[in-house]
């Protein structure tokens, strides 16, 4: 597992991505999808995930469906166009922020950079 505090920024665009690939699920299903495809290095708590899925739902980025499910009810989320366009620019933000931190990890030798 990662630490958190590498994690925590990451959450949000994970969330989104896995929305975006596998259509409407609801909250425990999208934490085992990202410890799934993490191949459990990222594990999202509760305490995490919901206010996420809170904040982008009141953002306008998903739509919520209440199904019964016996005596319970479960929350399907799903991304609107909007969360579909938000997902695409955060992976993309994420995309250059780990090429900016491979400058770090793999510096090119050279006087032009130096630790």
């Amino acid at each position: 597992m990662y630490p958190k505090e590498l994690i925590r920024g990451t959450l949000t665009t994970l969330i989104l991505r896995v929305l975006e690939e596998h259509g409407k699920m609801y909250g425990y299903e999208i934490a085992q999808k990202v410890k799934a495809l993490s191949e459990e290095t990222i594990v999202i708590k509760e305490g995490s995930l919901y206010p996420i899925l809170h904040k982008l739902e009141a953002n306008g980025h998903l739509t919520v469906e209440k199904v019964a499910i016996g005596k319970r009810v479960r929350k399907y989320y799903t991304l609107t166009a909007d969360g579909q366009q938000e997902a695409s620019a955060k992976a993309q933000q994420l995309k250059s922020f780990v090429q900016t931190l491979q400058r770090f990890l793999d510096p090119m030798p050279g006087p032009e950079f130096s630790l």
